[in-house]
This record gives C-alpha cells, structure tokens and sequence, in this order.
C-alpha cells in the first residue's frame, strides 16, 4: 500500500502525517482520539497545551489498550484450559 498525506484539524490546528493504513482505520484512530478527548477530565484549553492534551490522550488509549491486551491474554489462557480439559474429557470417555 502507498503512503498518502493525511490532514486532521484538532484544537484549531491542523495535523499532517504519512500513512499507509485504510482510510476508515486512519479515521477510525483520529474519531477515537477525539472521543478519547473530550470523555476525559475537563480541563480548559487555553490552560493546557494542546501538545500536552494530545499526550494525555494518547496515554488513556495505551492504558485502555493494556487493559484490553491483559484481559484478552486471560480469556485466551481461560479458553485453551477449557479446551485441554474437553479434550481430556473426550479422551478419557474413548479408552
């Protein structure tokens, strides 16, 4: 895939960045991020830095992110233990 230009305006001012990526996930992650934005503690604009928003907010979507990774990694474990006990089960119920 081709990189393309990608433009997005947030807090008045207008981000650019090469991506390789689908334009419906690029859109996708900017949507996210700004979601991610205004859900979070109300803090006035004009006393933080946007630099310093778009920071914050990519920390809560990394900290969401390793929560998400950490519980897949427990269902996944929880899954293959279930099945290691079917298969037994199975086993056991052929001999």
């Amino acid at each position: 895939m081709q990189d393309r230009l990608v433009r997005f305006h947030l807090f008045g001012q207008e981000f650019t960045f090469y991506s390789d990526a689908p334009e419906e996930e690029v859109e996708s992650a900017i949507a996210l991020l700004r979601q991610e934005l205004e859900s979070g503690e109300k803090l006035s604009r004009s006393s933080v830095p946007s630099s310093k928003m778009l920071v914050l907010g990519c920390l809560r979507m990394a900290a969401k992110y390793v929560h998400l990774n950490r519980d897949f990694s427990e269902f996944r474990q929880a899954q293959e233990c279930a099945i290691d006990r079917l298969v037994e089960k199975v086993s056991s119920g052929l001999d």
